[in-house]
């Protein structure tokens, strides 16, 4: 929780897809429908709308946006019901704007009104129809549940049963001795984590940032996350995302070197072009500094959460994370490294040490502070770790940092609200990162003071990645009209630390 002391001082073309015609009123079915006698021997090119929607769905309570994309357009839209072919509601499409980055017209059309529970489409004269989508209550709830069990499906070195795991059952993989990179006559159990690509490789870095971004969304929002989500752990009295990470923080304590207390920086599986992968060897790559700074701030981060169910495990924790900060200390300057901030924070919060808040408030001095917290993921996160510290904490030093998440907050904000697609970058071209850490920003500033608008930005995210973007792809799940699979584009919830930000969004939702 944030401190009350923080807040204080504080006091807005023609598509034919979807449902079929045969689905439509006569009178609209007669405007669509067109046959064609002759026969060609080429693969007719895949028509997508014009009209586009969150294939997935909407809440039935909450803000409903559809993108109609196209110049003159008719001022009004028609939804039908799937099931009946009824035309159950008529709504207004906003003027056209130009967008000059994706070079395209964009109007925009609401529904909030319509809520009752059912499949429907849209249509209208000049662009057909939409592909369908579901209004009901908890539209997002399945989704999240199959992203967090992710991790689960992810995990190395254990059976996974098709009890718990369905078709992505397999025996115990990677079980063997994996060797040191170094000196390969060093043998070292590494067993267990979380497999982060194709290639069944574990960074202990990346698997560091994730396990944070888990804890956090826990920390934000602990009412959405259960302990019934089907993983052996499940009926525990303990919420199964932090039995999800403790199962990767097991990993990465043998993955601390314990002589020096660095961290390697991976498990790499070592398979030669069409060999089993998952009975390939295993070498470890160096210790590194990024892993190893990245190791104290998320094992103390865990330890702080953790103690309540385990406190002698939760020790052991904090100690390792510990170690690592004395090793990162003894090989490199504490300022030259942005991580170290966050690690102090961390460490703060779980100790009360005034060493770590020393360093802290070094950070804090810096005259380039400012624009740190704009563009640095590490100094931006241990702020939001430094307004929660029930230690001793500075409330002036709170109340600038407060402002600085507001005002980050609001230009998000309002880049969202010039947007066409409602979102911060309609034309993401390298992955959807950037968006999912502003959904984050939104996430966290929406628990300290919650704000309506916030929250119905972040919808409008879900729904651009669900459906209601240029490409009028679902990017998250594969069982829609369109999905990422359709397209040959990578899926969200494939990409371990995307999915842990779609977690950390989709949290907000969860009712």
């Amino acid at each position: 929780m944030i401190s009350l002391a923080c807040i204080l001082p504080l006091l807005g073309s023609v598509a034919g897809c979807g449902a079929s015609s045969a689905e439509l009123p006569t009178d609209v079915a007669d405007i669509t429908s067109f046959v064609v006698p002759v026969q060609v021997d080429y693969e007719e090119p895949v028509q997508i709308p014009n009209t586009l929607v969150d294939q997935v769905g909407y809440e039935a309570a909450s803000e409903k946006a559809v993108v109609f994309r196209g110049e003159n357009l008719t001022d009004s839209f028609a939804i039908y019901d799937v099931e009946s072919g009824d035309q159950v509601y008529t709504g207004q499409i906003l003027k056209s704007v130009y967008n000059e980055e994706l070079g395209e017209y964009d109007s925009i059309g609401y529904f909030n009104d319509l809520e009752d529970e059912g499949r429907y489409f849209i249509f209208s004269d000049e662009l057909g129809q939409s592909y369908s989508f579901y209004i009901g209550e908890d539209v997002y709830g399945g989704l999240f549940d199959e992203a967090c069990k992710k991790y689960y499906i992810n995990r190395c070195g254990l059976a996974l049963s098709e009890n718990y795991a369905g078709d992505n059952a397999h025996s115990a993989c990677h079980t063997t001795a994996a060797h040191l990179q170094e000196d390969p006559s060093v043998e070292l159990d590494v067993t267990g984590g979380w497999h982060m690509d194709e290639q069944a490789g574990k960074d202990s870095a990346l698997g560091c940032r994730i396990a944070e971004d888990l804890i956090m969304a826990y920390e934000m929002n602990e009412s959405a996350f259960s302990d019934d989500s089907g993983i052996p752990e499940s009926g525990n009295d303990i919420p199964d995302i932090l039995d999800e990470v403790r199962y990767e923080v097991e990993w990465l304590l043998k993955m601390q070197d314990p002589r020096t207390g660095g961290v390697y920086g991976a498990a790499v599986t070592n398979a030669a072009e069409g060999a089993d992968l998952f009975a390939a060897p295993v070498f470890v790559t160096p210790v590194s500094m990024d892993a190893t700074i990245s190791f104290a701030s998320m094992l103390a981060r865990f330890s702080y959460f953790y103690q309540q169910y385990d406190g002698e495990f939760a020790t052991t924790c904090l100690k390792a994370a510990d170690r690592a900060w004395s090793c990162f200390l003894n090989n490199q300057k504490i300022t030259d490294n942005t991580a170290s901030f966050k690690a102090a924070a961390q460490l703060y919060r779980a100790t009360g040490s005034s060493s770590y808040h020393n360093v802290l408030t070094d950070f804090f001095a810096r005259s380039d502070f400012k624009e740190l917290f704009d563009t640095d993921e590490n100094i931006f996160l241990g702020s939001v770790t430094y307004l929660s510290i029930s230690q001793q904490v500075d409330v002036q030093t709170c109340g600038v940092l407060m402002k600085y998440l507001m005002k980050k907050s609001e230009a998000i904000a309002q880049a969202a609200s010039r947007s066409t697609y409602l979102v911060t970058d309609a034309a993401a071209k390298d992955g959807f990162g950037k968006m999912l850490q502003d959904m984050r920003c939104l996430t966290i500033t929406d628990h300290i003071i919650y704000n309506h608008e916030y929250t119905t930005i972040i919808e409008n995210h879900a729904h651009y990645f669900m459906g209601m973007n240029p490409k009028a792809v679902n990017f998250v799940t594969d069982d829609t009209e369109r999905s990422y699979k359709d397209a040959s584009l990578g899926g969200i919830m494939n990409d371990p630390e995307e999915d842990a930000l779609l977690i950390f969004m989709l949290s907000v939702l969860e009712k």
